[in-house]
């Protein structure tokens, strides 16, 4: 009887075991089919430089994709570069190459923070901007920062200034710079979007259910970044039950 027992739960694990190896092998075989295959290079013109930074983080991150046709995905490192509306990863097989991710098929994608200096490990939701105010915005990603009866959302925003030295008239401005101008936005219960600051003052505007909730918070927390201002949502907002 044990001989039995033992035979079949060794079949058991083994088939689990050859399951698993063909789920990540076809997960790989899928992310390899979103890579363009050519390494993807920031362009660069005659200037001094760059300052300022094309990603909405400069660190590659481990990142969770999730795709419309819902085709599993090995994690991989990921930036997404808000300046040429991109989404660039690094294949562990490929040294310090970063390839362009063909991004048709991604709905989101979660960036896995560690644990640092700054605060606690924690995963980062980025979908796409399907109800932004500006059509072409809406297959940008927006970083959802706070999800609950109201969304928090933050929107990327880089531009280029190209440097000026030459001619007489010129700014003397030898880099080119690549200016950052997030901004944020409350969605409300009934799916409204409202643009605003991370402030107390414009948050109850936004939110007016929760504005003596948020008064309240605020002075307990004083809240100075955004990631701050989301956990003030988040004490004062809960996501509903599921």
């Amino acid at each position: 009887m044990n001989f039995r027992f033992s035979l079949l739960l060794g079949l058991l694990v083994t088939a689990v075991s050859a399951q698993a190896q063909t789920d990540g092998v076809a997960a790989q075989a899928n992310l390899s089919a979103l890579a363009a295959g050519s390494p993807a290079l920031i362009p660069k013109g005659e200037t001094y430089g760059v300052k300022g930074s094309p990603y909405a983080d400069n660190r590659w991150l481990p990142a969770q994709i999730k795709l419309a046709n819902s085709l599993p995905l090995a994690p991989v490192p990921l930036k997404y570069d808000v300046l040429e509306h991109r989404l660039l990863m690094r294949p562990l097989s490929r040294g310090n190459d970063s390839l362009l991710l063909d991004d048709r098929q991604v709905v989101s994608f979660v960036l896995l923070e560690p644990l640092s200096a700054l605060g606690p490990a924690r995963p980062r939701l980025f979908r796409r901007f399907l109800e932004a105010p500006n059509e072409r915005q809406r297959q940008d990603y927006v970083e959802v920062l706070h999800q609950g009866q109201h969304t928090l959302l933050k929107y990327y925003v880089k531009s280029m200034k190209k440097a000026d030295y030459q001619g007489a008239y010129s700014n003397d401005q030898r880099y080119d710079v690549i200016d950052d101008k997030s901004v944020y936005y409350l969605r409300s219960p009934l799916g409204s979007l409202q643009l605003v600051k991370l402030g107390l003052k414009p948050l109850q505007a936004a939110a007016p259910a929760l504005a003596d909730a948020l008064k309240t918070a605020v002075a307990t927390q004083r809240p100075k970044t955004d990631a701050d201002w989301a956990a003030v949502l988040r004490a004062v907002d809960p996501a509903p039950a599921k």
